[in-house]
């Protein structure tokens, strides 16, 4: 057991005993036990600083009373302990308050550093691996409904926060001349609705020479109508156009109309994500070489439509009009089908969003590579896998999480918020 001895400068001494007997890793292991005792003893010692001194309190021109001191048990880093502090009530009864949560700004029933592990633990995994995680590498047994409950809690201030607390942007040395919106869905499964689209949305700042300094992420559970979603994107984009007025603006995605309606009137000029309209030539040469025999020369073409598409200003048009020309009758069904898609891809977009030669001599970029990945690493690592079903706040939290803890610098500009206003705003 932790003896502890109070300093009269107000610090405290905290001193331990423990066995170092069996293999190193077993020493180990007593170690972590003794510091996670040592942990908790200090953080006791922490949380006491933060109590009230049991005199009335006037919160809002109200009077506030206390009514002595109720235990209650805190979990922190090292394990859970148990206090004394006091609660405050009206002299008409009713809500309690409690001077020490308000003042440590305590989460749920945790303390701020705890809170902050397991919400960034649960934003990777599910509360069973954040329990196995804490009890396999921290020593830290704890119930599975607390991770659950905590993170949920942090996550629901995260998504009542989305629209007001704004982070500050890390220092870039260089200047930001291209700001990148672009925008993606994937499908997740959603209890009693089955499979839905959750968005993802990212804006990218890049220098002259094409280099990207930083990426803001954020996603949404599905939602009919994509209202949420489009919302924060857009409240994210005229934060970002206010800092950076002199830049261009450039929206990337893939060819769904719904993207373009959203980021038109947002941005300077578009463009079609290269990578998909890859797709669409790679379906397309098998029109232009349909038979087996002509693997090598089909390859080729697809090869050289993409460079062509790369470095010719005109390469889009001329694309079209080759594959216009083509026998489509000749074809069976699916390669028909195909031809028809890609041409009718082309026609629509040709124009306005596939001119890839001018952004690579600008040093733009041409693919959504980023917002693709963000597919992947926001939604489909954390929420797709085998056997979850969602329901829409649960789906909500932990995408708010997740786009905070991948966006650099927002993970702890959002503590820093908490730390600076409370926890307040408990509920979206």
């Amino acid at each position: 057991m932790p003896t502890l001895l109070q300093n009269p400068n107000g610090s405290i001494t905290v001193s331990v005993t423990f066995e170092l007997t069996g293999s190193l890793l077993e020493m180990e292991s007593s170690i972590l036990d003794a510091v996670n005792e040592v942990g908790c003893v200090g953080t006791e010692e922490a949380l006491k600083r933060f109590d009230s001194n049991g005199m009335p309190l006037m919160r809002d021109g109200i009077k506030w009373t206390s009514r002595n001191k109720d235990s209650k048990k805190y979990q922190t880093p090292f394990g859970a302990v148990t206090i004394k502090r006091h609660v405050y009530q009206t002299a008409k009864g009713g809500k309690i308050f409690c001077p020490l949560e308000d003042s440590a700004r305590t989460v749920y029933s945790a303390t701020p550093k705890f809170a902050q592990q397991l919400s960034h633990k649960y934003s990777q995994g599910n509360a069973r691996a954040v329990c196995r995680d804490l009890k396999e590498n921290h020593n830290r047994s704890i119930a599975k409904a607390t991770v659950q409950n905590i993170a949920d809690w942090v996550g629901s201030i995260a998504c009542a926060q989305e629209k007001h607390w704004e982070y500050a942007l890390p220092v870039i040395d260089e200047p930001i001349t291209t700001l990148v919106f672009s925008l993606d869905g994937a499908y997740l499964l959603m209890a009693n609705e089955g499979y839905r689209e959750a968005m993802v949305g990212n804006i990218s700042l890049y220098d002259s020479d094409g280099k990207r300094h930083h990426t803001i992420y954020f996603g949404a559970a599905p939602e009919y109508g994509k209202t949420l979603f489009k919302k924060r994107f857009e409240t994210e984009i005229q934060r970002l156009k206010a800092r950076y007025p002199d830049a261009l603006y450039l929206g990337i995605a893939d060819g769904a109309k719904d993207n373009w309606t959203f980021l038109a009137p947002h941005v300077d000029r578009q463009l079609l994500d290269f990578y998909h309209v890859t797709e669409y030539l790679a379906k397309a040469s098998h029109a232009v070489y349909p038979k087996k025999k002509d693997q090598v020369a089909r390859k080729q073409w697809l090869s050289d439509s993409c460079s062509q598409l790369k470095h010719e200003s005109q390469a889009a048009q001329i694309i079209y009009d080759e594959l216009k020309q083509l026998a489509v009758t000749q074809l069976p069904k699916k390669r028909q089908e195909e031809l028809e898609s890609t041409c009718t891809y082309f026609k629509n977009n040709r124009r306005d969003r596939m001119d890839y030669a001018s952004n690579i001599t600008e040093n733009l970029p041409i693919g959504s590579g980023v917002t693709e990945a963000a597919c992947k690493t926001l939604v489909k690592q954390r929420l797709c896998g085998s056997g979850m079903r969602w329901k829409k706040q649960g789906a909500r939290i932990v995408l708010s999480l997740r786009a905070l803890v991948q966006t650099t610098n927002q993970w702890q500009a959002f503590w820093d918020k908490i730390n600076q206003f409370g926890v307040q705003f408990q509920s979206t």
